[in-house]
């Protein structure tokens, strides 16, 4: 595949979030330490402050895409990377729980801002053919800016000195700030009218695209078998190496970069968007059952089923990814991308507040039984998308599709 979209406005979309998650895979390593083991916090209150600001991030979601809507995205992502920089920069200040709470809020209000502003700017700036595959180009780079800065970052947790931690910090914050000078390079989107009657949250309204944002966001705790479910299963449950915790999370990470643009062409339609994720839960739900079984193997074996699963998790993941991009894009009003790209992104946030309790309550407090009922869970989500995209066909307002 392509490293990089042709030139123009993808491919400075592309640039900008290579450097911004580069940034962000820096902070990834290692703010659980620096909280900790700099600042002093307990593991209890970085928990606490995590999920507040996860909330928060949840609730700004469609506030914010709106107000992309009517004040021109371009302008809004750029000066929310702006302010999610210099909020950054802030946690070199933070001594104690209350001030970590009001950074971390703030600093989530700016991400949700960016996001929903992300959504209307690709929408306003990539023809509507190109939008599925500029999101995945988006994804692909992700993670080689994430592993990039997973990489860096860790020299700085190594050497574990409160030094090495600012410094760690700045140069996240630099990333923010050099990303939002990239994108000033695209060209600008217009805002677009506020109605003159009727709601303005009309995606708040809109109970279709609700609940296919409901069920995609349930169905965004897949993410959190790879990093969380599966390696406490491997570690406590099953015969296979500790590498093979390394080694599944590095395969997945290689396969969403080669392959993430080309399972995005089967999503391009909202009906073929709607078949990618049945698909997707089909997928999951097979890496559901072959990790349940890969406990009750010898090593050899162990190992064997692990990489199958993890092979038909990435399957489900390219598939559910292109989805989200597709039906979120294709069932949007053109005057309310930002309101709906933001809505849309709730759910992923939502769902990734609930995953930390589901899939270890289930995968590991209940053992095969749990990745059983996960592997349904999942399959059931994927099947219930077709049907909620033909409900949403059925919107006066919208122009209809076929599933």
């Amino acid at each position: 595949m392509r490293l990089l979209p042709p030139p123009g406005p993808a491919r400075i979309l592309t640039l900008g979030t290579l450097v911004k998650t580069v940034g962000r895979g820096l902070w990834l390593v290692a703010s659980a330490l620096f909280l900790t083991r700099s600042v002093g916090l307990s593991a209890t209150q970085v928990g606490v402050g995590l999920t507040i600001s996860a909330l928060v991030g949840v609730l700004a979601s469609a506030p914010s895409g709106y107000l992309a809507d009517r004040l021109g995205p371009r302008g809004v992502q750029v000066g929310a990377l702006f302010a999610a920089g210099t909020l950054t920069v802030g946690l070199t200040a933070v001594r104690s729980f209350p001030a970590f709470l009001l950074v971390g809020a703030a600093t989530a209000l700016a991400d949700a801002v960016e996001r929903g502003a992300r959504g209307a700017l690709i929408a306003g700036a990539i023809p509507a053919d190109q939008r599925v595959r500029t999101r995945a180009y988006l994804r692909a780079t992700t993670n080689v800016g994430i592993s990039v800065g997973a990489v860096l970052g860790g020299f700085a947790i190594t050497a574990d000195t409160r030094t090495g931690y600012v410094a760690l910090i700045l140069t996240t914050a630099a990333a923010s700030l050099a990303a939002a000078a990239v994108l000033v390079r695209l060209p600008s989107v217009a805002p677009v009218a506020a109605p003159t009657h009727g709601p303005r949250l009309i995606a708040l309204r809109d109970r279709p695209f609700l609940a296919f944002t409901l069920l995609d966001g349930l169905m965004s705790m897949h993410f959190s078998l790879l990093t969380i479910a599966l390696p406490l299963w491997i570690a406590g449950h099953t015969r296979a190496p500790i590498w093979m915790i390394s080694a599944l999370t590095l395969v997945n990470t290689i396969l969403v970069v080669l392959l993430q643009v080309r399972a995005a062409r089967s999503a391009d339609t909202v009906p073929g968007a709607a078949r990618s994720a049945r698909r997707a839960g089909v997928a999951v739900a097979l890496a559901c059952v072959l990790f349940a079984a890969s406990g009750a193997l010898p090593t050899a074996g162990a190992i064997g089923l692990l990489g199958c699963g993890a092979l038909a998790h990435v399957v489900g993941e390219l598939w559910h990814s292109a989805a989200g991009w597709g039906i979120s894009f294709g069932l949007a009003p053109a005057n309310a991308q930002g309101q709906y790209q933001g809505t849309y992104g709730m759910g992923y946030e939502l769902g990734k507040m609930l995953a930390p309790v589901v899939v270890t309550t289930l995968a590991l407090g209940w053992g095969v039984p749990g990745w059983l009922a996960l592997g349904g869970l999942f399959l059931l989500l994927g099947a219930l998308v077709p049907p909620v995209v033909a409900w949403a066909s059925r919107r006066p307002a919208l122009e209809p599709v076929s599933v």
